[in-house]
């Protein structure tokens, strides 16, 4: 008897190893439809999946959705306190320029050499032979423009009107390779530093501050604008920023890189500045 059951157990697991092999080739051959046991586990599976899946993604779009807003309203809260302050500023500036204005029609003093009046145009042309030196704007004499003037954007100085015609004008720009071509700045800080833009870099794309003083020491990131000494740019204009600076080979100045604060090669509009008051021209013949 123990022999036939020792038999039996043995045929029973021969058979069962037959038909596990056999369920496994089945399962791997190709076919286009799944086995009934195939697709009642997959359905099982699926379905069991589906119901924890919902409820999960259900809790972290909440969770990602309270997150959102609190960050939105932090970010609301910070902006409605800017919007405040700029209000404030503008409040500030408008008083600030009504009590100027009224101090000097009180002392009889003329107008800065930071006054100007501005005149929107736009770009019309521009030659690709000499995309860095030049541009063509759509307003000319009839508008008020005249050889000279400043030419800017909102993000800082581009150059200069060389030409003027009653409905159009040429704008020569700060990267010209003109050595004419120059600019008298200032570098902002503690004590000011003059020099002249006198130069581009077409590979670096930087602009040239020359005959700073040799003994005072300038950072990356300092500001740089127009002086205004010139006679022809009004003062204060953003010219850019410094990048480095490097002393001459005599050593008596010393030459700071500036990147420009406007795209030079991307222009569409612009700003003349009429200069209200022209002064005497300095001794370095900048602008």
């Amino acid at each position: 008897m123990p022999q036939f059951f020792l038999n039996k157990r043995l045929i029973i697991l021969l058979i069962s190893i037959i038909v596990l092999v056999a369920l496994v080739g089945f399962s791997l051959r190709d076919r286009e439809n799944a086995s009934w046991p195939e697709q009642f586990v997959k359905d099982v599976v699926g379905f069991g999946e589906n119901i924890i899946s919902k409820p999960v993604s259900f809790v972290a779009n909440v969770t990602g959705n309270v997150s959102s807003l609190k960050n939105t309203y932090k970010e609301n809260e910070e902006l409605k306190k800017r919007l405040e302050k700029v209000a404030q500023l503008e409040s500030d500036v408008a008083d600030l320029e009504k009590e100027n204005k009224d101090l000097k029609s009180t002392l009889k003093i003329p107008a800065s050499i930071r006054d100007y009046k501005s005149i929107n145009a736009s770009v019309i042309s521009r030659n690709p032979n000499n995309w860095n030196d030049q541009v063509e704007l759509d307003k000319g004499t009839n508008d008020g423009v005249k050889p000279d003037m400043a030419v800017v954007t909102p993000a800082g100085l581009i150059g200069k009107v060389t030409t003027a015609g009653a409905k159009s004008s040429t704008v020569e720009l700060v990267s010209s390779v003109d050595v004419k071509n120059r600019v008298s700045a200032s570098v902002q800080g503690k004590d000011r530093a003059f020099g002249i833009i006198n130069g581009y870099n077409a590979d670096s794309k930087l602009l040239e501050l020359t005959q700073l003083p040799y003994d005072m020491t300038f950072k990356k990131g300092q500001k740089v604008v127009t002086s205004g000494l010139g006679g022809k740019f009004p003062a204060g204009i953003y010219i850019g920023t410094i990048q480095k600076v490097e002393t001459d080979k005599m050593g008596l100045s010393q030459t700071a890189s500036l990147k420009t604060g406007a795209d030079l090669y991307d222009l569409n509009h612009v700003i003349v500045l009429d200069r209200s008051v022209q002064s005497g021209s300095s001794d370095d013949g900048g602008n």
